[in-house]
């Protein structure tokens, strides 16, 4: 009886987890080039930029997962988007609208 409790218990706390982020912005990045992702920058004016954490890095030929913090919701739906390279590099600014569906950032 109490495995069945249990069971129970993680069907129901998994089926709140998923209706949390049913509500949260996600998109994805992509790490086309040969160097790692250490920063993603992002700003909704392109002069004053915050940005993901996002680890240890994204490695050349990765594809991962953000998410939007709650805190960003009465922002506007265009972002200007950098990465910062482990060589100190940096990409140039590129806006996106980010209250269409499935987008996807690529650095090439």
């Amino acid at each position: 009886m109490k495995n069945i409790t249990r069971i129970a218990l993680v069907v129901s706390l998994l089926s709140i987890s998923l209706t949390a982020f049913a509500d949260e912005y996600s998109f994805k990045v992509t790490n086309n080039t040969d160097t790692a992702i250490k920063k993603i920058l992002v700003s909704e004016d392109g002069e004053e930029y915050g940005y993901f954490n996002i680890g240890s890095g994204i490695k050349p030929g990765q594809t991962i997962t953000l998410v939007w913090d709650s805190s960003t919701n009465g922002e506007a739906c265009d972002q200007y988007f950098k990465a910062v390279f482990a060589n100190g590099e940096e990409s140039e600014a590129a806006e996106f609208n980010f209250c269409e569906s499935e987008v996807a950032l690529e650095f090439e």
